[in-house]
């Protein structure tokens, strides 16, 4: 996997040639992305061009929760979003405990406090096509030279231009594991959590901890149950209605799964 250290053996230094011997242990691993041995992932997400699709955002942030990845969200494009938009989206995931970042990676603004949540750390780049991924990493590391579309006129959505799994290091002569590491993966357009179990669900959601255990049954899932503290939280604004909205709607899809 993209990601892996390996023992291998060099047979011909002028072709660049070498057999792998060895994939020595990993710390983790991700299906999808299929990468490893990463310290977090940076899930990256339009403002606008197109709209961002928060249940499939907050689908990554529950695999990335469920694997203990610590995982950051950069909302891209701000050259194009009117503040209010941007405002929403932070008002959205403020209170999940995650570091939000907001820039524009076609005019440079914000992109140094993505670097500096980078530096000496390995990160997978994660998110639909279209949202600037690539661009975002012609930012950090020109030598990618990372190519880059324009959305169909159409339906206003990403074009596949990455299209495999690569590693880059951003520091010069980095010994593995000590340097920057930016792992760029191809979009996508759905995120599929059937394994997921429902009653675990509510624990991948951060904002709902400061809630467990004070509703009136200690297995309340926050949905339906009298006396939930976490629905109190929500009508008091101290949850955001989008997250839960969404964490509603899994529930739901999850507990179909298990029916059939």
């Amino acid at each position: 996997m993209v990601g892996d250290n390996v023992i291998f053996e060099v047979l011909d230094d002028a072709e660049k040639s070498g057999n792998i011997d060895t994939v020595l242990p990993r710390k983790n691993s991700l299906v999808r992305p299929a990468v490893a041995n990463i310290d977090q992932a940076m899930i990256i997400f339009s403002i606008v061009k197109p709209e961002p699709n928060l249940s499939l955002l907050d689908r990554f942030l529950v695999m990335m929760e469920e694997q203990e990845i610590p995982c950051l969200i950069c909302f891209n494009k701000m050259d194009l979003a009117a503040p209010p938009a941007l405002a929403e989206l932070c008002a959205a995931y403020e209170s999940c405990g995650l570091s939000l970042f907001a820039c524009s990676a076609l005019t440079g603004t914000g992109m140094e406090a993505v670097f500096s949540a980078l530096k000496g750390k390995s990160t997978v780049l994660a998110g639909p096509s279209g949202v600037g991924k690539s661009t975002i990493l012609n930012q950090l590391y020109p030598a990618a030279q990372a190519a880059t579309a324009t959305l169909s006129k159409k339906i206003e959505r990403g074009r596949h231009t990455t299209r495999h799994t690569e590693i880059f290091c951003l520091d010069d002569a980095a010994a593995p594991g000590k340097g920057t590491y930016i792992l760029d993966t191809p979009g996508f357009s759905a995120l599929f959590l059937a394994k997921t179990d429902k009653l675990m669900l509510k624990d991948c959601y951060p904002e709902f901890a400061p809630y467990l255990g004070a509703c009136r049954f200690s297995e309340c899932v926050h949905i339906s149950e009298p006396d939930c503290a976490v629905k109190a939280a929500l009508s008091q604004g101290h949850i955001s209605y989008i997250r839960y909205d969404n964490y509603r709607r899994l529930y739901a899809e999850l507990e179909s799964v298990r029916k059939y």
